[in-house]
């Protein structure tokens, strides 16, 4: 029987969004592993961008943490096993501490990680003792580690940020708000890790940082109890998975594919942007990303787009997801109003918006099972399909993102998490439509529906 096993962990979490949360992950994990320590880090919640960032700064593979999408056996399983080879875990929460159910800090009371808060201190005092204080009592029984100061403007800024500190409250340090250190955003969120070339500075700079102000002794260790294994069953051996990877397409949760590559299937990985040819496959994985940045280059290679096209017309398996979404419509127009025609196998268009359309969990049940997963755009998309099913939100928002499918082919903004649901995940992407499971269902033209968005 596995036993417990034990390491230093801390939960990184903030008041609210735009804190710092993950400047100040990113920073310790560079920190630490510049010290010759193994770091691991996970993400709380759905999120590609963040992750993408820790990995450069850790050296090693991020997961997501969340109880409700990932489920708790899957995550008490990713950290018992990080736990066997890391000196150090580092949790990013999601949001503010107690935002959302389940929250960042209902993670960290059930698997007894202690949270380290980070706060932003512009322009402001002992205003911060007051909220370091509500966010360490607020739930009795919450483990609290301590408080770290972010985009502090001087050393006296910092002394007064430490002073104001009651109860004992312990003091992790400062990072300052100098340029160099903050991770620039666009509409979705960070910038992707692949396309800023100062990153590695920029990390470099931030642990810096940290080191000359903050403690850089590891916390205490945290034990975290032996999972139940459940072992991935050959239900895609020897099937040839082609995923799209580049600049507009890079949305994926390593999970979903660790569990592709461990049910059997082979994945291919190539650029829409930029190869000609699609990789000899017999199912194809369209994620997300930003096609709206490079609308104009997928557009162009019309090589791609005939690739594709003849591979749907052949009735092998497609699963397209979001970004993936978007590149199989008639178009797609970006915010400065510029059009591109993309694949035309899923009837409409697409129109990016500049505030957020859509931001929720999703459940959906398909012909194959259910699944579990998020969605979270800036695009309003229009269709005459009907779709075979929609998502439910668990927290009662708004969000009930439509699924469409035509042959094996299925499109849907929601981004799926594919270990909730192994099975319907094979189906979806078995070539033999008996393994599938799924029956011919085929997309029906009706009425037009309104823009999906919300």
């Amino acid at each position: 029987m596995n036993q417990p096993r034990h390491c230093p962990a801390v939960l990184i979490a903030a008041p609210a969004s735009g804190q710092g949360k993950t400047t100040v992950t990113a920073a310790l994990a560079r920190l630490h592993r510049n010290l010759g320590r193994k770091v691991r880090v996970f993400k709380c919640g759905p999120d590609f961008l963040d992750p993408m960032i820790h990995e450069r700064a850790s050296g090693a593979p991020v997961y997501q943490l969340d109880m409700w999408m990932v489920g708790e056996q899957e995550s008490r399983r990713l950290l018992w096993e990080a736990a066997g080879e890391a000196d150090l875990i580092l949790i990013e929460g999601v949001m503010g501490l107690f935002d959302g159910t389940p929250s960042s800090a209902d993670l960290a009371r059930h698997f007894g990680v202690p949270v380290l808060a980070v706060i932003d201190g512009t322009a402001m005092a002992q205003t911060f003792g007051a909220l370091a204080l509500g966010l360490a009592r607020y739930q009795v029984d919450l483990p609290f580690a301590g408080v770290l100061a972010n985009r502090v403007g001087t050393v006296r800024h910092a002394q007064l940020l430490e002073s104001s500190l009651t109860e004992g409250l312990r003091w992790y340090g400062a990072l300052s708000r100098e340029t160099g250190i903050e991770l620039p955003s666009r509409h979705l969120g960070l910038v992707q890790a692949s396309e800023l070339n100062d990153l590695d500075l920029r990390l470099d700079a931030a642990a810096a940082a940290l080191a000359s102000s903050c403690e850089v002794a590891l916390p205490p260790p945290v034990e975290f109890a032996a999972p139940e294994v459940i072992e991935a069953q050959p239900l895609l051996a020897g099937v040839r998975i082609a995923v799209a990877r580049d600049e507009a397409f890079a949305f994926t949760y390593g999970a979903s594919l660790d569990l592709l590559r461990a049910m059997g299937a082979q994945l291919h990985f190539f650029s829409p942007i930029h190869d000609r040819v699609l990789p000899d496959a017999d199912s194809l994985y369209l994620p997300g990303g930003y096609p709206e940045l490079h609308h104009q280059a997928l557009s162009q290679n019309t090589a791609m787009l005939q690739a594709i096209r003849a591979h749907h017309s052949a009735g092998k398996p497609l699963l397209a997801e979001c970004g993936g979404m978007l590149y199989l419509l008639d178009s797609l127009t970006d915010v400065e109003g510029t059009r591109a025609e993309l694949l035309g196998l899923l009837q409409g268009d697409a129109v990016m918006q500049k505030r957020l359309a859509a931001l929720a969990l999703q459940t959906v049940e398909l012909p194959e099972g259910e699944l579990r997963g998020h969605t979270y755009h800036h695009s309003l998309t229009s269709t005459p399909w009907q779709p075979i099913a929609r998502g439910l939100s668990p927290n009662g928002g708004r969000g009930a993102e439509a699924v469409y499918r035509q042959g094996r082919m299925t499109a849907s903004y929601v981004h799926f998490y594919f270990p909730s649901n192994p099975v319907a995940v094979a189906a979806l992407f078995a070539p033999d439509r008996d393994a599938a499971n799924a029956g011919d269902c085929i997309a029906t033209v009706g009425a037009g529906l309104p823009s999906i968005g919300s």
